[in-house]
């Protein structure tokens, strides 16, 4: 799932042909609706979920063989670069299966709960997508949002293995972006798969060389006993949790591990664990064309729209100014050049932003062979460690690809996706190769998540998310014997925490009251995707979708 709320910027790997950087931001708000036709605030009825035994020995049974890490002592200091936040590194075993093979660092900070004794509940710990990306940056850079989860809660992020300030997977220099593309794939001729594959390759052969002994030991499954490692040294009975887009599949993995440890779960941006990644993929590129549609269908109404005034006609004119930049690039200076590739990858963040009047005047602008307004947003998504492959290593573990994506079944796979996904289907068939030459295979298979005898866990969907679409969280809702669904009928990608009130309030309830929003929710509070000042990075970042 893509980029994410770190640090004020967009992490975007803008490199070999994958859908990187794409983000989301807040929205604004107004009412909710149930499937009747009442605009009302979100109807909520009490369930029965644990609370965490806050600054308690935890008395859940402690795994075979990991005695020394669940007994070992949490030190905590003051975080040098968040003065509101305590930090701490804990160990982990390298390999759970045989915990004498080693150990690796995992990073973590809190934000201590602002009220104590019996009204606090315990720990609430956060994971805001990617994978690869920190919730330690995340979590920092956009605590002041959940102010009323953290008058009952601590706040905590931990770092996934190989991610962020955990031991992380470098795999050099030498899959710098420098060396693929700038940006997400705008042509998909056989020459350009090939490429890609090539490509992959190259970054495969890296990663074995530079980080070989921890890519096995990076995947969703040991992440998640990860969490369970940290929801004991907190001292905590049951693990209370929100995760946003792969965060809700690293959720619904520790669930199915621990269904009896579950405490209060938020899953937004759903992922669909029963979906392989030929669907998955599939699915996200559609997903991407549903919200490049509702834009269009906007901008048509408008006098001064740049791509015309029909939704097909916005399509031609997005397709002929990229093929046209990708045969005549716009040179800005010496070192940047803005291709179709370019074009294609800020309209997605803008659709997963969402932020349609930056779009129309970045789309305005590039049309009159003007770059001015794109080269600032562009600058956020640069990438920043450049050897960091954490995202596609624990992507790799994730994933089942029904065998190798070669090729030539990459390039018989095309026509599907560009039938489904006439603007966006050529830069996504690509990501089919990215694990192909992948030195370990993955350790996940595509399966329904059930967690049976789980407590309650609240499933949130966005009707017009491109990078989890509506129907993953509509599925894991179904598929989780205790799950519930919460509807957002918006754009952009997750709901939580961007500007609807209805959806907040209802997230809430749940995380603070153990009170689940009735059945068949809908909110449809009435954002303006976006109609703030342009020309600068957005203004937080938000999570990502399994997959960038």
């Amino acid at each position: 799932m893509n980029p994410v709320r770190q640090s004020g910027r967009i992490p975007a790997r803008a490199l070999h042909g994958t859908v990187a950087v794409l983000t989301t931001c807040g929205l604004l708000l107004t009412a909710c609706a149930t499937n009747g036709p009442e605009q009302t605030s979100a109807r909520l009825s009490p369930v029965h979920t644990p609370q965490g035994a806050a600054n308690a020995a935890s008395t859940v049974p402690v795994p075979p063989g990991l005695q020394r890490y669940y007994g070992q002592e949490l030190r905590w200091k003051t975080c040098p670069d968040a003065p509101a936040f305590q930090c701490t590194t804990l160990k982990a075993p390298l390999d759970y299966a045989h915990p004498d093979a080693g150990d690796i660092n995992l990073a973590a900070a809190r934000k201590k709960a602002t009220r104590t004794g019996a009204t606090r509940i315990g720990s609430l710990l956060f994971n805001f997508g990617g994978p690869g990306v920190s919730a330690i940056d995340a979590l920092t850079a956009t605590s002041d949002r959940y102010a009323s989860l953290n008058a009952a809660y601590d706040l905590v992020a931990l770092d996934p293995r190989g991610v962020g300030h955990s031991t992380l997977v470098d795999c050099g220099t030498d899959t710098s972006p420098a060396t693929g593309k700038t940006g997400m794939s705008s042509t998909s001729t056989d020459a350009d798969i090939d490429q890609d594959v090539a490509l992959w390759a190259k970054i495969a052969a890296a990663c074995a060389r530079h980080a070989g002994r921890l890519l096995p030991h990076v995947g969703t499954l040991d992440a998640a006993r990860d969490m369970d490692l940290m929801r004991a040294l907190l001292g905590d009975e049951q693990l209370h949790y929100i995760g946003w887009s792969y965060g809700t599949y690293l959720g619904a993995s520790y669930a199915e591990l621990f269904p009896s440890r579950v405490g209060r779960m938020v899953f937004d941006g759903a992922v669909d664990p029963s979906r392989n990644a030929a669907s998955f993929y599939l699915n996200q590129a559609r997903g991407y064309q549903v919200a490049w549609e509702a834009f269009a269908a906007d901008c048509a109404a408008r006098d001064d729209c740049p791509v015309g005034h029909s939704v097909k006609e916005a399509g031609h004119t997005l397709d002929s100014l990229v093929a046209r930049l990708d045969r005549s690039p716009l040179q800005q200076g010496k070192d940047i050049v803005v291709n179709g590739q370019v074009v294609l990858t800020m309209t997605a963040v803008l659709l997963r932003y969402p932020h349609w009047p930056a779009l129309r005047q970045i789309l305005r602008e590039v049309l009159a062979g003007d770059t001015t307004t794109l080269l600032k947003l562009l600058v956020a998504v640069l990438p920043g460690n450049l050897g960091d492959q954490s995202e596609t290593a624990v992507h790799c573990l994730s994933s089942t690809f029904d065998g190798r994506y070669t090729a030539d079944r990459t390039k018989a796979s095309l026509a599907e996706f560009v039938r489904v996904a006439p603007q966006f289907g050529k830069a996504w068939v690509s990501n089919l190769s990215s694990c192909t030459s992948w030195p370990v295979p993955a350790n996940q298979t595509a399966h329904p998540i059930t967690a049976p005898g789980a407590a309650p866990i609240l499933v949130v969907g966005t009707t017009r998310d491109p990078a989890t679409p509506y129907n993953n969280a509509q599925a894991l809702a179904r598929q989780l014997q205790s799950g519930r669904l919460l509807t957002w009928d918006g754009d952009g990608h997750t709901a939580y925490g961007q500007g609807s009130t209805c959806i907040d309030n209802a997230v809430d309830h749940y995380l603070l009251e153990g009170r689940l929003p009735r059945v068949g929710t809908i909110c449809t509070d009435a954002p303006d995707n976006g109609n703030k000042p342009v020309g600068s990075a957005p203004e937080t970042p938000t999570p990502a979708g399994m997959r960038r």
